[in-house]
């Protein structure tokens, strides 16, 4: 049975930044409120006229150009989102004709902050199954279109982005380790009540603001810490890989106060963990993998080192995954 080799990885982020500052304009908040509740100082906003598929598609081709392939080496597309260009047809499929890339498979996933290790882990099975040689995978998200901009307890975390990870069959083995998990019973702790087939949009749903992220900010913080703790130690259980021996961890960019209770409780030390949320904010199913190309172009990631992945969202969902990068 072949390895599966990460090749390449790349991302992109809007041009726009909405700083704390900015948004102060809009709702009742400050500087220091946001600061001192999440970590982020400013958040990259897509413009009205990039979609989903146009920030995956930016982040895609860096990864393509850094891997020195060919676009028709790739048989496989999965975009991990769930704000994807329409309902119908999966952004994956209007990702793959901006590349120029047909008649390969191509789907979306949706796990929310997730979707990248989901997506990782699909990628990597269907790689192993013969299913496919070459995979691109990508989260990414445009979650200033589902943000409530009058909540100031939502508004002030979200952000927009794209990140990619080319990986392929090979004699060299760069995966050790994935797990995953969920629970339906949380779903009501963090959602879009609207939009879906159980309450299709009409004039009730909008007049309500039935199509923006609900979240019960508290709730779900006590969740995600666990759930990332535990996933996270399962990997590296899994893995047969100590703690100690991981060069890197990077985690969602949920909230700065996450990411600090999930290093204390692993005993990582912060120098140890890649944070970017103070710049980016949390994009949802792109921060993992935009997490992973930064820490890859700051030389803080090498050919070799030891890296694991863990995220927890929407679902709720969780996961992790070791890699020797």
């Amino acid at each position: 049975m072949p390895g599966v080799k990460i090749i390449s990885t790349g991302y992109y982020v809007p041009e726009k930044i909405l700083t704390n500052e900015d948004l102060e304009k809009i709702v009742d908040t400050s500087d220091e409120w946001i600061t001192t509740r999440t970590g982020i100082k400013e958040r990259r906003i897509a413009s009205d006229s990039e979609a989903v598929s146009d920030l995956a598609a930016a982040s895609a081709v860096s990864a393509i150009e850094k891997a020195g392939i060919s676009r028709d080496e790739i048989d496989l597309i999965i975009n991990a989102t769930f704000t994807a260009d329409y309902p119908m047809p999966s952004s994956a499929c209007i990702l793959g004709r901006k590349l120029g890339i047909k008649n390969v498979q191509m789907f979306d996933l949706s796990a929310a902050c997730t979707g990248f290790i989901y997506g990782l882990s699909v990628g990597y099975s269907m790689i192993k199954a013969g299913l496919a040689k070459t995979a691109l995978i990508t989260g990414v998200e445009k979650l200033s279109s589902v943000t409530d901009w009058e909540d100031r307890e939502s508004c002030i975390i979200f952000a927009d982005g794209a990140g990619s990870c080319i990986i392929q069959a090979s004699e060299e083995e760069n995966f050790l380790s994935f797990s995953l998990g969920a629970d339906g019973a949380f779903r009501d702790l963090l959602y879009i009540p609207a939009g879906g087939s159980k309450n299709p949009a009409s004039h009730k749903t909008v007049d309500e603001r039935g199509h923006f992220v609900k979240m019960e900010g508290n709730k779900t913080f006590k969740i995600a810490v666990s759930r990332m703790k535990s996933v996270a130690l399962a990997a590296l259980e899994k893995a047969h890989v100590a703690p100690g021996d991981i060069k890197l961890l990077i985690p969602h960019q949920a909230n700065m106060r996450i990411i600090d209770a999930l290093a204390r409780t692993l005993n990582f030390p912060m120098e140890k963990v890649f944070v970017n949320i103070d710049k980016l904010g949390n994009s949802s199913a792109a921060t993992v993998p935009i997490g992973l190309a930064q820490a890859v172009e700051q030389g803080r990631v090498k050919r070799g080192d030891l890296v694991e992945l863990v995220a927890f969202g929407g679902g709720f969902t969780w996961g992790a995954a070791v890699l020797r990068y």
